[in-house]
């Protein structure tokens, strides 16, 4: 799979901020729903929701929906994804 730059731009800004890293240590062995991602944040529902919306579209986080509640777990593959290609500036 060729690894575009400009989605790695993507993903290291989303990785940015320390809210959305947070997040996804969290979710990263357990799918967890929002409202307990918003207590352990300890942010306002909104900016967690406006968080995971960021790390959900960067494919960081993903959703799964049972019944009304929505649960998010981490793409450990996309991770690596980055990873690989932060390890391929050796490669230079």
């Amino acid at each position: 799979m060729q690894v575009v730059e400009s989605e790695m731009d993507e993903l290291l800004r989303a990785l940015a901020h320390p809210a959305r890293r947070k997040l996804l240590r969290l979710c990263w062995r357990t799918a967890r729903p929002a409202g307990a991602l918003s207590t352990a944040l300890g942010l306002a529902p909104a900016s967690t929701s406006e968080h995971l919306k960021v790390l959900r579209k960067t494919a960081l986080l993903v959703l799964h929906k049972q019944g009304t509640l929505r649960y998010y777990q981490a793409n450990p593959a996309r991770v690596a994804q980055l990873g690989a290609w932060l390890l391929s500036f050796d490669d230079s």
